[in-house]
């Protein structure tokens, strides 16, 4: 009983002495922006102070917003936790130096007029308030784990530190409204492209009797898919601040390396589907190599795209003590981008598994098709988005991306069971042992042969009668739940109020940081 006791204690104290060794590792992070920032000779307390909010709004970029990319992987068992962290961190860190360009937009989004912006010291004033408003909003939406748009939240805070600033004539309230309809845009799209292609792979691959037989066809020919689509992807975002190509031009890149991939991918798949058995697991093992490519492209693309959530205001400050004017593009120092890429980096490794398993595992059941077809959601609606001008969230669309993946289960599960309760009421009078092998051989069979089984089963039991009383019987109501309505619930909240919360607490911290500034 006393050895019980300890155990119990001493797993007790084992969380705890994580969550004060995180806590430790990011403190320890600030302090060296501190001390490195001090080392540059004169500097202006306020850059330092900058500094010291831009690592923790980056900290908390890779707490949450990571997630989304490595995500799905883990939840369907094709990376593990550590590999999915080291990955990411390694590519979001790359993206963020080696694609992250030099040089920002001050005002992301194009949200409120800088012209309209009072003096320098008030922009400066302006930019840490929506930059700390931002990161603590991600930081309450990561510890109730649920996945946000990083740029809804520094847009919001700069919407609301803009106007506590300037007055409600600063906002660019046609861009907001932009933003505002990306909200359900983002998802919708996200979840129609992943159901559709999980749907083509059913149809074409796990509804076949010979599924690996389908799948040497089919795998190669997805394959290529994602490597059009994911080349097209970097093109047009990851690599977009060091060459600038347009949707035609990115298609065309993307088609040559999908031949490439294709050429490669056939061959492959022939080897490796030899060794294996003709059901769906060893189907999905397939598929295991393409997610991991996928995971480190998505994260390399989130990093050359989203440091600026991190470094953009940072960097917009830094500008302005420097020059001492306001400027709608700023130059980003290497030491601003190692904030964001290690910022990131760190956030991911300390805080980010809790998001990481609400994505991959919380919100519906994933396999390595399910998450390869998130996945090519994410870089399909990114591409359509660019081309109509859209401005979407890359977390809105992964996460309704899983959410079209649960419900579109749901739909064919249901569907699935009203079949099998017309098999029974077909059936009914009859031996158990028909019944069971009709099942059986129903659901062996091929799409085709299924709905000629069902015609032929109703077409012989088209005159047979049944009470009311018999039919209540046998009707049962199947509700397949596969997707988890509390975490649809939360999320679509937290995505909902992301832009008033963070600009509530940008116009509170603007006027706090004013009060304590002014003379």
């Amino acid at each position: 009983m006393e050895l019980e006791k300890i155990q119990r204690i001493e797993a007790a104290t084992w969380v705890n002495r994580q969550e004060i060794l995180r806590l430790g590792v990011s403190i320890l992070f600030i302090v060296g922006i501190i001390l490195y920032i001090s080392s540059r000779g004169t500097v202006s307390p306020m850059l330092i102070v900058a500094g010291m909010i831009g690592g923790y709004m980056a900290l908390n970029i890779g707490a949450n917003d990571v997630a989304n990319n490595v995500g799905p992987a883990v939840g369907s068992r094709a990376l593990t936790l550590a590999g999915a962290i080291v990955i990411a961190a390694v590519f979001e860190a790359s993206g963020a130096l080696i694609a992250g360009g030099d040089v920002v937009s001050t005002i992301k989004k194009g949200i409120i007029d800088p012209a309209n912006i009072q003096s320098t010291e008030v922009f400066v004033w302006l930019m840490m308030a929506a930059l700390l408003a931002g990161a603590l909003w991600l930081n309450v939406a990561t510890a109730i784990g649920a996945p946000v748009s990083t740029t809804h939240s520094i847009v919001g805070g700069v919407l609301g530190a803009g106007i506590a600033a300037g007055g409600w004539e600063v906002a660019n309230w046609d861009k907001m409204g932009q933003i505002a309809a990306s909200w359900i845009i983002s998802p919708a799209i996200g979840g129609l492209i992943a159901a559709v292609f999980l749907y083509l792979m059913k149809r074409t691959i796990t509804y076949k009797p010979d599924m690996l037989q389908a799948a040497r066809r089919m795998v190669p020919i997805m394959v290529a898919i994602m490597a059009l689509a994911f080349s097209s992807y970097l093109a047009l975002k990851g690599l977009k601040k060091i060459w600038k190509f347009d949707v035609s031009t990115a298609l065309m890149i993307g088609a040559g390396v999908a031949i490439f991939v294709f050429a490669i991918a056939k061959p492959w798949v022939e080897r490796k589907s030899a060794k294996l058995s003709n059901d769906k697991q060893a189907v999905n093992s397939l598929f295991t190599t393409p997610l991991i490519f996928a995971a480190a492209l998505l994260s390399f693309a989130h990093g050359a795209n989203d440091v600026a959530n991190s470094v953009g205001p940072l960097a917009a400050i830094n500008d302005a003590l420097t020059t001492g004017g306001i400027s709608t593009k700023a130059s980003i120092p290497l030491w601003v981008m190692m904030v964001g890429a290690v910022g990131i980096s760190l956030g991911l490794a300390l805080y980010g598994p809790k998001l990481i398993r609400t994505v991959g595992s919380e919100i519906t059941e994933l396999d390595q098709m399910r998450a390869f077809c998130i996945a090519l959601s994410a870089a399909i609606t990114v591409i359509i988005a660019t081309q109509m001008g859209l401005p979407v969230s890359s977390t809105h669309i992964a996460v309704g991306a899983v959410f079209g993946v649960g419900f579109l289960r749901e739909y064919l599960k249901r569907n699935y069971s009203r079949v099998v309760e017309q098999i029974h009421l077909h059936h009914l009078g009859r031996d158990q042992s028909d019944v069971e092998k009709f099942l059986q051989d129903f659901k062996t069979a091929a799409l085709e042969d299924k709905r000629m089984m069902l015609q032929q089963l109703k077409d012989r039991t088209a005159d047979a009668e049944l009470t009311k009383k018999e039919r209540r019987g046998l009707k049962r109501v199947y509700h397949h739940e596969l997707v988890k309505r509390s975490a649809l619930l939360k999320i679509a909240a937290a995505w909902i109020v992301t832009v008033p919360v963070s600009a509530i607490l940008a116009a509170m911290l603007f006027f706090m940081i004013r009060g304590m500034m002014l003379p």
